[in-house]
């Protein structure tokens, strides 16, 4: 599979930190979807649960035998700093990035770039769905 997988994530807390629950969708070029995570992932802020769900949609897309990915996120913090344009200062973030800078080198390319939340209103609708469940 030499396509690029588009993958869409979100990742929320309650509280932040609070109960927190993460969501991605991968799709083809095409936009067939191939796979989808919704997940409750305990306590957690925002900034890791947006983090958690990037990584949760790169280890997919890598079982999924992707090369190539594409990751969308409406978290703008993550983004500049997976971008390089902001420096990683807090330590509880720190291994979050090292580990989706270990899973882009296993690809032939990797970029991320920042969304609109209502373009993302899929990726936020199965972290909802988990963290509602967690909840109830």
């Amino acid at each position: 599979m030499n396509d690029t997988l588009l993958i869409h994530t979100d990742g929320a807390s309650r509280g932040n930190p609070g109960p927190a629950a993460i969501g991605a969708i991968i799709r083809d070029q095409n936009g067939t979807l191939l796979a989808q995570v919704s997940q409750a992932i305990g306590v957690a802020t925002n900034n890791q649960a947006e983090y958690r769900a990037v990584i949760a949609g790169m280890e997919k897309a890598l079982q999924l035998e992707a090369r190539r990915v594409r990751v969308c996120s409406d978290s703008e913090l993550v983004v500049k700093q997976l971008q390089g344009r902001y420096r990683v200062k807090n330590a509880a973030l720190k291994p979050l990035f090292q580990r989706v800078k270990e899973l882009a080198g296993r690809l032939e390319h990797f970029s991320i770039s920042y969304i609109p939340r209502q373009q993302n209103v899929p990726a936020d609708r199965l972290t909802n769905r988990a963290l509602d469940a967690t909840i109830d």
